[in-house]
């Protein structure tokens, strides 16, 4: 890439919006993942009694549901991140790219 093309991007307002919102996103959607995460396994490691209770007749332990919805979490969490990146960052990476050409 060209210097010069590099320095007008980095001095583009546009840029600086795309850079601080796609941060600001990334960090509030670490520290949810983090927080689910660290949630379930201190949990496990604190109140095993409650992840190993039965619910209903079964096998089923309130475990399983809640590890389900860690997997889940994730999942949606990244297909939340991936549909923002696909309108909202593309839209202002081609809206750089218009500036600087």
């Amino acid at each position: 890439m060209d210097l010069k093309l590099a320095e007008k991007i980095k001095s583009s307002a546009t840029y600086h919006e795309l850079v601080r919102r796609r941060s600001r996103l990334g960090w509030t959607l670490t520290a949810l993942v983090l927080v689910v995460y660290y949630g379930y396994v201190l949990l496990i490691a604190f109140d095993r009694d409650m992840l190993a209770a039965k619910i209903g007749p079964g096998v089923m332990t309130w475990g399983m549901p809640i590890g389900l919805f860690v997997i889940l979490f994730t999942v949606s969490i990244t297909g939340f991140y991936v549909r923002r990146a696909n309108n909202a960052y593309d839209e202002l990476t081609d809206q750089i790219k218009r500036e600087v050409a």
